[in-house]
């Protein structure tokens, strides 16, 4: 099996899947193992629950194609030493105090548990279970500590200089002096200690070194815990001592990838399979950054809409640099309920983004009878304070629709709302109509009140674009954005022959009468 296959379903997790299934065929593995990587010197973030997403949907693809059981491992990095003290925790000065100690060794400044990588550890996992994910947790600190990456350790030990070789031509002059892919652990401070290592023992398994401010020499074992290895070493002894066979990463690590799968092949394994995907930049077009706390937070996204329009934000084009700021919100719920309502009637479902973000399910019913753009613009113009406030039109347009009835729009609603009074309405800006569009709005009126009153969304459309047709435009951009501008004071607005049907063909008259008096 490979990606290229015909038969394959012609969505980018399936073609992921492939290369697992090619890779254990090569190998010889009847199971699977996925990983994500996790560095818990802060709290989850989005890329976090991006990399756990789009391994799982990659996952549930190879299950589909091979029916072959796998498991999702979220490796924390919690033996890493602290480098710099995060800015958004309490107990600064406590942990300055703490640098360069393993993470797992630091008091909590939250005072909730045994320690500062414990805690953020507990973090990740009550962030990845809020989702739903299936995974299982791996803590570096238990590992290393149990003996578990013993051997692994053992042959990093015995191919220490053959690593070096590979890392050093990429270091510069004065890193390269003091690196080795081995940092013993201080048995006085505890500290992880980046070092020359003077002599290694492959029988004992230990390395000499010195204190480079006391210069005492001490000779460490590399195994149980005394010990970690340098990043792209580690990942590497990783992929090693576990059988990884499939890891995620972004486009800022395709050199450690390429580092990393030279090691593992040192070590005598071929490197598991990786995808290297873009990263995602904030409203001025610049990478996203933790530290600079530019873009947005999960938990901010998910204030403004579920959990199904972030998941078919990082669906779409994972290899494609994309705008993460709040208001790419609306678009991303919209493709979401535009694949949830087609995915029945396609050929094959598995290629719709709605059975990968469900989790191979597609209902019958569309999630929502109205579009989040749509509910957007309804509270535009009727200056919506609260929920209340759309039901009335919503029920006009849909009679049967209640909150109890549709769960999932009265969720819409809410989110609509909030999102309109923090992001559209502080930027409505109407402009008076210029003397065409006064004609032409003028005509739409009175083509409006010639319609039945029960006129379908459709029919009203086509007579919107034929009134557009019948005055001098330059072009139907420019007359759409008349009403978008003059009626909704925005740039941008939905399919307008679905908005009047859902605001009224009386209302949407109202609306115009009233725009065509704004003298400013």
């Amino acid at each position: 099996m490979n990606e290229q296959d015909p038969n394959i379903p012609n969505a980018w997790p399936f073609r992921e899947a492939a290369r697992v299934a090619a890779r254990l065929a090569r190998t010889g593995k009847t199971s699977a193992l996925f990983e994500t990587g996790y560095g818990p010197s802060g709290l989850p973030h989005i890329g976090t629950f991006m990399e756990v997403a789009r391994t799982s949907w990659i996952r549930r693809a190879f299950t589909e194609l091979t029916g072959m059981p796998s498991s999702l491992l979220a490796f924390s990095d919690d033996m890493d030493g602290l480098r710099k003290v995060p800015g958004n925790v309490p107990e600064q000065d406590m942990l300055r105090a703490h640098l360069g100690q393993p993470l797992t060794k630091i008091p909590d400044p939250f005072g909730t548990h045994p320690s500062f990588g414990a805690h953020n550890n507990a973090m990740l996992r009550r962030f990845l279970d809020s989702f739903g994910f299936e995974y299982e947790f791996a803590s570096a600190t238990d590992y290393y500590l149990s003996g578990r990456f013993n051997h692994a350790l053992s042959v990093v030990l015995a191919k220490h200089d053959a690593i070096k070789k590979i890392i050093l031509p990429t270091l510069g002059p004065e890193r390269r002096a003091t690196y080795s892919p081995i940092l013993p652990i201080h048995p006085r401070t505890g500290i992880v200690m980046q070092v020359p290592i003077e002599q290694t023992d492959i029988e004992a398994n230990t390395v000499f070194w010195r204190d480079p401010e006391t210069n005492d020499r001490f000779e460490t074992s590399v195994l149980d815990g005394g010990a970690k290895l340098q990043w792209k070493a580690d990942w590497a002894m990783r992929w090693f001592a576990l059988g990884v066979d499939y890891e995620m990463s972004g486009k800022d690590l395709i050199d450690s990838v390429k580092l990393s799968s030279r090691i593992v092949q040192e070590l005598g394994v071929e490197p598991p399979e990786t995808f290297t995907y873009e990263l995602f930049l904030d409203e001025q077009g610049q990478k996203i950054s933790k530290s600079k706390g530019n873009g947005l937070s999960v938990d901010e996204w998910l204030a403004y809409a579920p959990p199904e329009s972030l998941g078919q934000f990082m669906f779409n084009a994972p290899q494609r640099a994309k705008r993460l700021f709040f208001d790419v919100i609306p678009k991303a719920m919209d493709e979401y309920i535009v694949n949830a309502e087609r995915a029945p009637a396609d050929p094959d479902p598995r290629t719709n983004p709605a059975w990968h973000i469900n989790g191979g399910y597609i209902a019958n019913e569309p999630p929502s009878p109205i579009g989040f753009g749509m509910l957007l613009n309804l509270a535009s113009v009727v200056n919506a304070e609260n929920p209340d406030m759309l039901w009335g039109f919503i029920q006009a347009y849909k009679p049967d629709a209640t909150p109890q009835s549709a769960p999932f729009l009265a969720r819409l609603v809410d989110y609509a709302v909030r999102y309109y009074q923090d992001f559209v309405r502080p930027t409505k800006s109407f402009r008076p109509a210029s003397p065409l569009e006064r004609e032409a709005l003028e005509d739409l009126a009175t083509s409006l009140a010639a319609l039945p009153e029960a006129a379908d969304a459709e029919t009203i459309q086509t007579m919107v674009y034929e009134v557009g047709k019948r005055h001098p435009f330059a072009s139907l951009k420019d007359w759409f954005g008349c009403l978008y501008q003059v009626l909704l004071g925005q740039a941008e607005g939905p399919r307008f022959g679905g908005f009047v049907a859902l605001y009224g063909i009386n209302e949407t008259i109202s609306l115009i009468n009233t725009s065509l008096a704004r003298t400013n």
